[in-house]
């Protein structure tokens, strides 16, 4: 049982960062929460008058005079929850076979990889998106490669599209799907391999009934950790997709440094929290819950 003493040195070793989260995280998640309910001025800022017509203008419950709907809100989230979804889809494509074929190996190459695959973290984001600019645009690395092979025989446009940015999302956010997955294939009992095999089942049906159960908490943490980051996203739609490419993140910029509706972009930024909300909680319920158990 705790003594006060006990009690009283935890609260001292927690007081630091429990400042620093409210100071620096609680502090301005409730400035924007306050400033979505808040008018916008005429020239920037905000006005201290309630305002709900910024969330009327998202939602359908526009006055009509000073705020109109308009339904192209709802398709930029839409075409943003689309894209975070089909991006977690192909990182858990493409990091599932891997991890499976990394826990394989010996553990001085499993170190090795896992380096590798965590090596671009040590170059700029930026940089590394202006180097898909310089594959995918049209005179590309890619399309002069496929020319020069007789593949293709006019340049492929690929830069500016969805394809773009599904390609670089899923290039920087590759290692939030694979670490998770990688943790959690490395924890597998291997006697309920050995099981399945005994008991007849084909290498389809062990993955199908054994792996694949026993990872699940690892695709549902790799998930969350991509989806978020996916659905939030602006820089890699600013580069890769130009202003064909619409996401949410880059509307929420716009309206905070191009037309200077704060409260506005606030409230655009207090729904991405809560639909991240959300999914945390269900992730934290129902995958979370059942690992810790486990």
């Amino acid at each position: 049982m705790a003594t006060k003493r006990d009690l009283r040195s935890l609260s001292t070793l927690l007081t630091p960062s429990t400042l620093f989260l409210g100071i620096f995280f609680l502090g301005p998640l409730a400035v924007m929460i306050i400033f979505s309910f808040l008018e916008p001025g005429v020239y920037g800022g905000v006005v201290w008058n309630f305002y709900h017509w910024n969330y009327g203008r998202i939602l359908g419950w526009a006055d009509g005079e000073w705020e109109d709907f308009d339904p192209v809100y709802i398709d930029i989230f839409l075409r943003s929850v689309r894209l975070a979804l089909t991006n977690v889809g192909i990182t858990l494509l493409v990091c599932y076979p891997a991890a499976l074929w990394v826990s394989g190996l010996s553990a001085r190459w499993r170190t090795f990889v896992v380096f590798i695959i965590t090596l671009p973290f040590f170059v700029s984001l930026v940089v590394r998106l202006f180097c898909w600019v310089l594959i995918l645009r049209p005179s590309g690395f890619l399309s002069t490669s496929l020319m020069g092979l007789g593949i293709i025989s006019e340049p492929i446009d690929i830069i500016y599209t969805e394809t773009a940015v599904l390609i670089g999302m899923a290039y920087i956010l590759l290692p939030f799907m694979f670490l998770p997955l990688y943790a959690s294939i490395e924890k597998l009992d291997h006697s309920l391999l050995e099981a399945s095999a005994d008991l007849g089942a084909n290498p389809f049906q062990t993955f199908w009934r054994v792996i694949l159960p026993c990872t699940l908490p690892g695709i549902a943490a790799g998930a969350v950790l991509v989806f978020i980051p996916s659905l939030g996203n602006f820089i890699v739609p600013d580069l890769l997709g130009g202003a064909k490419v619409m996401m949410i993140g880059n509307l929420i910029e716009q309206q905070f440094l191009s037309a200077r509706n704060w409260p506005f972009g606030s409230a655009l930024s207090v729904m991405i929290m809560l639909v991240m909300f959300m999914l945390i909680v269900f992730y934290l319920r129902r995958i979370g819950r059942s690992e810790i158990v486990r």
